[in-house]
């Protein structure tokens, strides 16, 4: 199925330069983002406890403040509503080991003055296990993204490899950025995402690689922008529609999946829309910037070819008793 038919390649690379600029601006942005504002890290990092709270009305959330602040325990603890105004969470930094283990006792105590509810779920996590997890975490991504490196080195030339990973760094980099903007609470849920977007980008990538490597060896223009933009462009239908249809399933989970998968659809939302950006605009103009040279390839690949039928040679006439 094609959404787009075209008479002639697009120009695509004509535009490369200003949509670098553009990219660069966005990735420092967000790099400044990340070193002034910083991560605003959940309970699953940073440690501490949650306590999810329905009321049977409205919940009278100044007054659940006012039960909580009276323990010592809870000073500085956040109450807000979550999802519905019926519905609140309770976030302290305060670990089990200071609230004792009956939690979810101890705040039906505070709050039995305001209200009919039920106390829906509690989770702790303790500091060092948060800084664990978090550390974990990054390391996880890292991983991955070493790893695509030396996947796509053993499939592709190494320039091939190091575009991709620029390209995957820039759609991570921008993505956390408007995570810190927005001040999503970075958890599990969220590095589950962000190790999605490295995957989904990395197809993109390799797609639209995989068809510039292909044009290499069909298309007889030795001009590698003109090669990307032919490439590119037999892609661009598949690209697009892939694209619309993981978009339009993330924006329902974030729309009505409620409040628990916001910040996970969030973060897919972003990273569909600059991991699609990114495979066409980004990844290719950095194949050219790299000095990836056609005729040296082509060079390669005859040199390859004439190796290999040379062993075919080699094998035929072994095999037939000729040497």
């Amino acid at each position: 199925m094609e959404l787009f038919k075209y008479k002639k390649p697009l120009d695509l690379m004509s535009q490369s330069k200003r949509l670098g600029l553009f990219s660069l601006t966005m990735v420092l942005i967000a790099l400044a983002l990340i070193f002034v504002k910083g991560f605003n890290y959940g309970i699953d990092f940073s440690g501490g406890t949650l306590i999810q709270v329905k009321y049977e009305n409205k919940a009278p959330i100044q007054k659940v403040r006012e039960a909580i602040d009276a323990d010592k325990a809870y000073k500085g603890a956040t109450v807000t509503y979550f999802g519905s105004d019926d519905e609140i969470v309770i976030k302290t930094k305060m670990s089990s080991k200071k609230l004792g283990e009956d939690v979810g006792d101890k705040v039906r105590n505070l709050l039995q003055n305001t209200g009919k509810f039920e106390v829906r779920r509690v989770d702790m996590v303790g500091a060092k296990v948060g800084s664990e997890l978090r550390e974990k975490g990054f390391m996880s991504m890292l991983l991955a993204i070493l790893g695509i490196l030396m996947y796509v080195s053993f499939r592709f030339e190494w320039r091939f490899a190091v575009a991709s990973v620029l390209a995957l760094v820039h759609d991570v980099t921008i993505t956390m950025g408007m995570l810190v903007l927005f001040r999503v609470e970075i958890n599990l849920d969220i590095l589950a995402a962000i190790l999605t977007i490295l995957g989904y980008s990395l197809n993109d990538t390799i797609i639209v690689f995989d068809r510039i490597r292909e044009g290499l060896d069909t298309i007889k223009n030795p001009n590698l922008a003109q090669i990307i933009n032919e490439s590119v462009t037999r892609t661009l239908s598949r690209t697009v529609l892939t694209s619309l249809t993981t978009f339009f399933v993330v924006l329902t989970l974030f729309v009505f999946g409620g409040e628990i998968l916001h910040g996970f659809s969030f973060t897919l939302l972003i990273g569909v829309i600059i991991g699609t950006y990114s495979s066409i605009f980004v990844a290719s103009p950095i194949l050219m910037w790299l000095g990836f040279s056609v005729s040296e390839y082509r060079l390669k690949e005859a040199e390859k070819l004439k190796r290999e039928k040379e062993k075919e040679k080699m094998r035929a006439m072994y095999e037939n008793g000729t040497m």
